[in-house]
């Protein structure tokens, strides 16, 4: 959960004003002194009649009538989760263990922290303990709500709030951190719910509402604006393949709206408020949405099968500008330019080369990367597409089947690489790539799956596994990728302990698992 986004922060202050003033105030709204008398202070100007202002008033009933519709449907969200500290602790007392400060020798790994000096030398380190606040909106009667990934991220509970002010558990149905989207569920029924807009049809200039809980105190707020731009790129560079396709907007949007709606003038919800860019941290007129188009297909996804599957074509892009457009043969700026291709990736197999400009998908014109990414993302992998390109000039026409964005990661934790909310084992892994082995040191000659995440308090984390372990077998099968892992996984009887060859650390040892028998879908 990112404390930039969902950590309270609320300062209170008083505005004062002097007693002279006051008395200034009184004095001149009521009467003057004159040298022949007492004179009445001049008349207020009577109110502008309705006719006068007929147009203002019929804008504020119209947003008060969206308002009072959507306002039922919005939740506030708080999260419980445990603090990103304790691994900045355990470095600090690594640190001071070598400096000298008595560390006990001989202890196995792991127990040093239990006997540390002073007087809390014997005493193990509690976990951090960290709260959030965050927005969401009910999408369904039964009690679906639609909020950020980075609101739950790492929730140990989830409690929600409800415009009639009770207060419910809710569950985690399923994450895309892809996305930044996130479903979670409470037991109710006949809730208010909003209905579905379409983000494809906004243009700049429309008003716009948007509805969350601003700095978590100030619960179902709405404030009012315009799409000030459509079809913004991801600004985040942590992986260029985040599709983007945001909405701009200058509603207010603060800490702790994240997760909240963003609907339309007909009180339809078009996007999911998601991050502002501002130097305060606070909204400085630049708020951005994730657009219903995105939402609507990947919530629909994890309600169905709690994992979100994305299209991928396997190049990087560069948008075509009038400044590189030339060079490439180009009589109109629109268009995506193949940067690169990834070997064996769908795109390869399909022919494609750096330095063709994709300018349409199945017969649909491409106005840039973002569109392509956003609309191939959607797409469900296997699905057969039809890409019109220009190469040197010359237009053609290439045929291929959409790949799977992180498909093995994906499968194995049940649709949340990064923090494994669900699943029998309580893990997540991914596929010893050659960046992965770089990052964690792995020989190169070495087969098995990387573990990406372990969910606390679970079978995973019993058993003493971290992130960065690699796994070479299951039941005394070798493992080669992590579909692989999955499949030998799920075919142990339910309740039955697995064996883990694992490699942690420079050396490989055997660990028990004793899966959770209460969850026997996931990882």
């Amino acid at each position: 959960m990112s404390l930039e986004t969902n950590k309270l922060v609320g300062k209170a202050g008083r505005l004062a004003v002097p007693a002279g003033a006051a008395v200034a105030l009184v004095l001149t709204a009521g009467m003057f002194v004159h040298h022949n008398g007492v004179h009445a202070a001049m008349a207020s100007p009577a109110p502008m009649d309705d006719s006068s202002v007929s147009s203002l008033v019929a804008l504020d009933n119209a947003v008060e009538a969206v308002a009072a519709r959507v306002t039922p449907a919005v939740v506030n969200v708080a999260v419980t989760s445990r603090g990103s500290s304790e691994h900045e602790a355990g470095e600090e007392q690594e640190q001071g263990q070598e400096e000298g400060q008595g560390q006990i020798q001989g202890l196995p790994p792991g127990f040093a922290q239990f006997f540390g000096q002073g007087p809390q030398g014997m005493r193990p380190q509690q976990p951090q303990i960290e709260h959030g606040i965050g927005s969401g909106i009910i999408i369904s009667p039964d009690g679906y709500i639609v909020t950020n990934n980075h609101v739950v991220d790492g929730a140990m509970q989830i409690k929600v709030t409800l415009h009639d002010r009770r207060v419910m558990n809710a569950k985690l149905v399923g994450v895309d951190k892809l996305t930044d989207l996130a479903v979670i569920k409470v037991d109710a029924k006949d809730l208010p719910s909003i209905a579905w807009g379409d983000s494809t049809k906004l243009k700049p200039g429309q008003t716009v509402l948007a509805f969350g809980s601003p700095f978590g105190y100030f619960q179902f707020s709405v404030t009012r604006g315009i799409v000030s731009a459509v079809d913004r790129p991801n600004p985040y560079r942590d992986d260029p393949r985040k599709p983007g396709g945001y909405i701009q907007t200058d509603a207010a949007i603060n800490p702790g709206n994240s997760g909240g709606a963003l609907v339309n003038a007909r009180g339809e919800l078009v996007g999911i408020n998601t991050f502002i860019i501002s130097n305060s941290g606070s909204f400085a007129g630049a708020g951005f949405a994730i657009p219903s188009q995105i939402v609507r297909a990947t919530t629909e996804q994890l309600i169905k099968t709690g994992s979100v599957h994305h299209g991928y074509l396997g190049i990087s892009m560069n948008d075509v500008t009038p400044e590189n457009a030339s060079f490439f043969n180009l009589k109109e700026a629109t268009g995506a330019i193949v940067a690169q291709v990834t070997p064996d990736s769908p795109a390869s197999q399909a022919g494609l080369k750096s330095g063709d400009v994709i300018d349409e998908l199945n017969g649909q014109k491409v106005l840039n990367g973002g569109a392509l990414q956003v609309a191939v993302s959607e797409d469900t992998p296997g699905t057969t597409i039809e890409l019109g390109i220009l190469r040197n000039g010359s237009p053609q026409t290439l045929t291929l089947k959409v790949g799977e964005f992180h498909k093995d990661a994906e499968v194995a934790s049940n649709g949340d690489s990064a923090s494994p909310q669900k699943g029998k084992l309580g893990l997540a892994v991914a596929e010893l790539t050659p960046d992965v082995r770089q990052q964690l040191h792995i020989p190169s000659d070495m087969k098995g799956v990387a573990i990406q995440s372990v969910r606390p308090a679970s079978p995973a984390d019993e058993a003493s596994l971290a992130p960065g372990d690699v796994i070479l077998e299951v039941n005394r099968h070798p493992v080669v990728s992590a579909e692989q892992f999955v499949n030998e996984a799920h075919a142990n009887p339910a309740g039955k302990d697995l064996l883990l060859l694992v490699w942690s650390q420079g050396g490989a040892s055997y660990r028990v698992i004793h899966p959770d028998a209460g969850n026997q879908s996931g990882m």
